[in-house]
C-alpha cells in the first residue's frame, strides 16, 4: 500500500518542473505557419525555431512516458483536504493534462506523416520514415497540424488554469497544494 507523503518526491518535482518549462519553450517556438512554410520549400532545417520546437516536442514525449514509468512505482502522491467538488476538478485537469502531453507529440507525428514532413531534430537529425502515416486512412481525416495547434492551445490554458489553481490554494486556501511540489 502506498503512504500518503506530505510532499512529492524529488524525482516527481524533477519531472514536473522539466516538464513544464519545456512545454511552455516549444509552444513559444512553435511556428503557427509550419505546414505552409515547409509546403513553400522552406527546408525546416534553416529554421532554428522549428527545430527546437520539435526536438522539444520529442523531449516532452520521452519525459511523459518516463514520468508514467515512475508514477507506476512511485510512493503515494500527497492528498490534501478538499471539498470532493475541488479534488474532483484537479484529477479531471489532470488526466486532461496528461492526455495532452501524449496527444500533442502523436498529432505532431501525423502531422508531419500526413504531409511527407521530416521530423528536423537538434544535432542535424531528420526522420522521413513517417511514410506509413502518410498512407494510412486516419492521416486524411482531419489537418493533423491543426489539431496539433488546438491541443497545443489547449495544452497552455489548461496549464494556466493549473498553475492559477495552485496559486489561489497557496495564497486564499492557504493549504500545501503548491508547497507539496515546490523544490
Amino acid at each position: 500500500m502506498k503512504s500518503n507523503p506530505v510532499q512529492y518526491d524529488n524525482l516527481s518535482k524533477v519531472f514536473h518542473w522539466v516538464t513544464a518549462i519545456v512545454v511552455v519553450i516549444a509552444f513559444v517556438l512553435g511556428p503557427g505557419d509550419f505546414g505552409r512554410l515547409v509546403n513553400g520549400g522552406v527546408d525546416p532545417a534553416t529554421r532554428l525555431d522549428i527545430v527546437w520546437h520539435e526536438s522539444l516536442g520529442v523531449a516532452v514525449f520521452v519525459l511523459t512516458l518516463a514520468r508514467l514509468l515512475w508514477l507506476a512505482g512511485r510512493r503515494g502522491a500527497p492528498r490534501h483536504p478538499m471539498p470532493a467538488w475541488m479534488a474532483g476538478v484537479s484529477r479531471f485537469v489532470h488526466w486532461v493534462l496528461w492526455g495532452l502531453l501524449i496527444s500533442l507529440p502523436l498529432s505532431a507525428a501525423m502531422a508531419l506523416g500526413s504531409e511527407s514532413h521530416p521530423l528536423t531534430l537538434l544535432g542535424g537529425l531528420r526522420f522521413s520514415g513517417f511514410s506509413a502515416i502518410s498512407g494510412a486512412d486516419l492521416s486524411h481525416v482531419v489537418d493533423w497540424g491543426e489539431v496539433h495547434k488546438f491541443l497545443g492551445d489547449v495544452m497552455m490554458w489548461l496549464a494556466g488554469l493549473h498553475a492559477a489553481a495552485a496559486l489561489y490554494h497557496h495564497f486564499k486556501l492557504r493549504d500545501r497544494v503548491l508547497v507539496s511540489m515546490l523544490p
